[in-house]
């Protein structure tokens, strides 16, 4: 695997769907290119959570890991064989598990394959990225928005704390909340669906991250120390971070909801890691697909 881009991630939908039929894909969107932003269903179950991935570009491993999960978890659900000592087919009868595993394919593009001449935003994207050709590091959608600072969370205190006044590869929250329409769309998603739990996967610190200014319940401390304790990783009451996901979510719904920071090292993560990566999100995924059950 020496990259997961945007169309390796619709030929594995593709295919998981002609093996599993029970998965169910749909499109919650468009990206600024145009690229259909999917959504897959896991489970037949009334109560609803969510995990996403690949918000930043440059944390694209978390798309193939995240599908790898949903691959893993469908086998087990198809087979009625237990994973990691949990019954999947009780899981999933009760939970629905939708996942969107790439939030920002544009922005995931241009870090696997960079410009070419024909690309229509090539002399901005050069623009902004000091005219070096390595997109390597480019965390942004394809407008040089930061799409984890642009959720109407304390966005205009988290504008000012960045100082980033214009576009660029990290850290531009946009002209107004929600201004991009990968961000639009993800946030439409999430006000259609009652979910009880929600999981933003990035990378890299191996930290878990559950608060936001009070309005999470009562709940998430312990919520993230569960999953802590399964994957090794350190859960940490965040400070002095507003506009991202998780925050949104816990704001508006006052429901658990956790970032994830997969792996240790500088981004992209290679992709020698991918199998450790993995043995680690697939604790914490099951663990969070069962929270609400054992803790009811």
């Amino acid at each position: 695997m020496l990259g997961y881009g945007y169309g390796t991630l619709c030929d594995e939908l593709n295919r998981l769907g002609r093996i599993y039929p029970f998965l169910h894909v749909e499109v919650i969107g468009e990206s600024v290119m145009g690229k259909g932003i999917p959504a897959l269903r896991i489970g037949q179950g009334a109560r609803e959570l969510h995990v996403n991935a690949a918000i930043h570009a440059n944390e694209w491993i978390t798309t193939p890991l995240v599908m790898q999960f949903v691959e893993d978890l469908a086998c087990s659900y198809a087979r009625g064989t237990a994973w990691q000592g949990r019954n999947t087919r009780r899981l999933l009868s009760e939970y629905s598990l939708w996942v969107v595993p790439m939030v920002n394919p544009d922005g995931v593009e241009l870090v696997l394959n960079g410009i070419g001449p024909d690309h229509p935003y090539q002399a901005n994207l050069l623009e902004l990225n000091g005219d070096q050709p390595d997109f390597s590091s480019w965390k942004a959608n394809i407008r040089g928005v930061d799409l984890n600072d642009q959720f109407p969370a304390h966005w205009e205190e988290e504008a000012e704390r960045r100082g980033q006044l214009g576009p660029g590869p990290r850290d531009y929250g946009g002209e107004t909340p929600l201004s991009e329409p990968e961000t639009a769309a993800l946030a439409r998603f999430t006000e259609c669906h009652p979910f009880e739990l929600v999981v933003a996967l990035h990378t890299q610190g191996r930290e878990i991250y559950w608060n936001y200014r009070g309005y999470e319940p009562p709940e998430s401390e312990s919520f993230a120390d569960q999953l802590a304790v399964v994957s090794g990783y350190e859960a940490v009451k965040l400070t002095d971070s507003d506009a991202g996901y998780k925050d949104w979510f816990i704001q508006q719904f006052r429901r658990p909801g956790f970032t994830v920071e997969l792996g240790y090292g500088v981004n992209p993560l290679p992709v020698e890691a991918f199998a450790e990566l993995y043995g680690e999100i697939v604790p914490i995924l099951l663990t969070a697909l069962d929270l609400q059950t054992v803790n009811r």
